[in-house]
């Protein structure tokens, strides 16, 4: 390997440790800050915001697995909408805008019914 004359060559572990130490210190600084000087109480103001904010953030979680079973369940039944005759799946459960649905009916009414035909509309819903 050649190395220029112009290159300056540096240390990286001792530039690495020295980098850790660093963000050691300004971590505990942080952490001193956040806790303010010690152990102590949460007022009740405090601890309100703390539950407001656990629970937006588990509310939240709770969204994102509810439209990932929306959406599962709208791919079976596209996959086999006669297994998942009258279905009927709203677009806000998918999380998408819009007041329309995604049903399962059968083709061409009670015939169709009756023939087991079946198909998934996308109905606008709205008034």
């Amino acid at each position: 390997m050649r190395i220029a004359l112009d290159t300056p060559v540096v240390d990286e572990r001792a530039a690495r440790a020295d980098l850790r130490a660093q963000i050691s210190r300004l971590e505990a600084r942080g952490a001193q800050a956040r806790a303010g000087g010690g152990p102590r109480l949460l007022s009740l103001g405090e601890l309100e915001a703390r539950r407001d904010a656990l629970a937006a953030s588990v509310g939240e979680r709770g969204q994102v697995a509810d439209v990932r079973a929306a959406r599962l369940l709208l791919e079976r039944v596209i996959a086999d909408p006669a297994h998942h005759r009258f279905v009927r799946i709203p677009l806000a459960a998918l999380g998408e805008p819009g007041c329309g649905s995604y049903h399962v009916r059968p083709r061409l009414g009670l015939l169709g019914m009756l023939a087991g035909w079946w198909e998934v509309k996308l109905s606008s819903g709205c008034p």
